[in-house]
């Protein structure tokens, strides 16, 4: 007689791995949670603290009340909102028509995008708005050709304006656009988009009725996500919008921390208001994120994606590469070559070839605290990668296999997520002044800062990693006679090796580039290179911060290049929003 065959659900009905009794079935995860807890609540409370001091003892609404009061909050946040708005459409329309063409589409130079996402990953933002500013400044190609060739005093365009800002922080978050949509479009179902074409649709008719429909949720998911990290962006802001008087909210916290003498309590209850507006953003994006499996098409182990056939559009999907390849690879480096290579800033002419000179170069080489200045941002960023891997794989597993407190592990490592980068630099420069060690202007802050901050990201790709390993082999090692912690170092941690490689070098990356935070927490010998950068770039030392940064981008696209290497080959492991 046969028996039946469960049902599905119990197939994979989840089952806690830990199998013990009294305090060791709880004691793992609580541990963790008060780590956590420790790490991420005390940066929400010392923000909000501060922001409720008054002069004399005792709290007060006097901060809300001047912020509030103040036409420059509702100015600087409508600009925030026009410039996070409007850069996010631009990054959109460039990265996600990238992402089509080179994931959905037989056109040819499909490589050069990837090779523009690669470079753009191990560019430091800093340097690239720098760039930016010479390219459509007065002494650029753009306005200087227009006023060679119309004789006119005045430039064709203003860098410096808002929408100076909103192009180059399109820009900017394009690459990382094509990566995020890049998974979304490989697993599109082509069925569709060929059953449209032989019903008669056009090119653009299929793209616009059927791809797009089909990844609508991934789209506004992404555009909500990209929205909240222009809303949080501080480099181009910084270097465009001061000197041009156009302010945003997170120019603001930055110039009421570092004005003397520095007004924390008011900085502190705008970080705290934009940190709601964050939250509520991503309480939005989640939700988004939750109902996004209505449009799912991909079903089966049996599909297997191809190429759509664009025929005689091939050549004009291939002029739309080369064309982003040029925007965001080949004149940045153009001018951060020229401005490493000039002597002083000046228009790109044929005459300007004969004064070009490798002094700026031969500078930072010379200089000792250069290299110190490398050395420095590579331990600080390896060491927050590999703190934040720690800590993210053992809560990522203890919140897969359902130990106690699981889902206020989650919980916690999301907190960070609320934060903006200059907000959470505020909020640890406070903790530093206020807690018993002298911690202010150390690396040792950064490389905590940093741990904190990331921590989202060390969970989503540990998260991911554990799913994938099945809880059979832990329970075989239970069997034999393992002890939990064993189970995890010598069976889990291991087979982790993927996941734990990618996400550690995503957030080495990230951490690498950081200035928004960096920018509050270094001191006069803590600090990193996208500091020294900007600090530069800031005082006039164009030519150096080129060179520097150029040199840096070398070597930080060789890490780039691995990373991206080992995402193609564990493609579950790729950048997601």
């Amino acid at each position: 007689m046969t028996t039946a065959a469960p049902p599905a659900r119990a197939l994979f009905r989840p089952v806690p791995t830990w199998r013990a009794d009294g305090v060791a079935a709880w004691l793992p995860a609580l541990v963790m949670t008060l780590l956590l807890g420790a790490l991420v609540l005390p940066p929400v409370a010392i923000l909000v603290r501060t922001s409720l001091e008054g002069p004399a003892a005792g709290l007060t609404l006097e901060h809300y009340r001047a912020l509030l009061s103040d036409p420059k909050l509702w100015s600087s946040a409508w600009n925030s909102v026009l410039f996070a708005f409007f850069a996010t459409l631009v990054s959109l329309l460039i990265g996600g028509a990238q992402a089509w063409i080179v994931e959905r589409t037989d056109a040819p130079l499909r490589f050069l995008a990837n090779l523009t996402a690669v470079v753009s990953l191990g560019t430091p933002y800093v340097l690239t708005v720098g760039a930016w500013l010479f390219l459509l400044g007065r002494a650029g190609p753009l306005n200087h050709g227009y006023m060679a060739l119309t004789g006119s005093g005045e430039p064709l365009f203003n860098v410096y304006s808002l929408s100076g800002m909103i192009l180059i922080e399109g820009f900017l978050w394009s690459p990382l656009v094509f990566l995020m949509l890049s998974a979304t479009f490989r697993r599109s179902n082509a069925e569709l988009e060929e059953a449209a074409r032989v019903a008669g649709a056009t090119v653009l008719q299929t793209v616009w009725h059927v791809s797009l429909k089909l990844a609508r949720p991934a789209i506004f998911g992404l555009f909500l996500f990209v929205f909240i990290r222009n809303i949080e962006s501080f480099d181009v802001p910084v270097l465009i919008g001061t000197p041009s008087r156009i302010n945003i909210l997170t120019t603001d916290i930055y110039l009421g921390v570092t004005q003397t003498p520095p007004r924390l309590g008011f900085a502190s209850a705008y970080a705290t208001v934009l940190m709601v507006i964050v939250a509520g953003l991503l309480y939005l994006y989640g939700r988004l994120l939750r109902h996004a499996d209505r449009h799912a098409v991909v079903t089966g182990k049996g599909f297997r994606p191809r190429p759509f056939a664009l025929g005689r559009y091939r050549r004009w999907a291939s002029a739309l590469i080369l064309a982003n390849v040029m925007i965001l690879l080949v004149l940045p480096l153009a001018a951060i070559l020229w401005t490493a290579l000039s002597p002083f800033i000046r228009p790109m002419t044929l005459s300007g070839l004969a004064t070009l000179t490798l002094d700026n170069f031969r500078v930072v080489v010379d200089d000792p605290s250069s290299f110190r200045l490398a050395i420095n941002t590579l331990a600080v960023s390896a060491a927050a990668a590999t703190a934040c891997m720690s800590l993210t794989v053992i809560a990522a597993w203890l919140h897969v296999r359902r130990w106690p407190f699981a889902g206020l592990l989650d919980q916690l490592t999301s907190v960070p997520l609320v934060f903006p980068g200059v907000v959470f630099g505020l909020a640890m420069i406070q903790i530093a002044l206020r807690g018993p060690l002298p911690l202010y202007g150390t690396f040792t802050l950064i490389v905590f800062a940093f741990t904190i901050r990331y921590l989202p990201y060390g969970m989503r790709y540990a998260f991911n990693g554990v799913l994938q390993i099945h809880r059979e082999l832990e329970e075989a090692a239970g069997v034999a006679g393992a002890r939990q912690q064993q189970i995890l170092a010598r069976i889990v941690a291991p087979m982790l090796t993927p996941a734990i490689s990618v996400g550690w070098m995503f957030i080495f990356l990230l951490a690498s580039k950081e200035l928004s935070m960096t920018v509050l927490l270094a001191g006069a010998h803590s600090k990193t290179m996208a500091v020294v950068i900007f600090d530069q770039f800031a005082n006039g030392a164009a030519g150096e911060a080129a060179a520097i940064g150029f040199l840096w981008m070398l070597f930080m696209t060789g890490v780039a290049a691995a990373l991206f290497a080992v995402m193609q080959l564990r493609p579950g492991m790729g950048v997601r929003a």
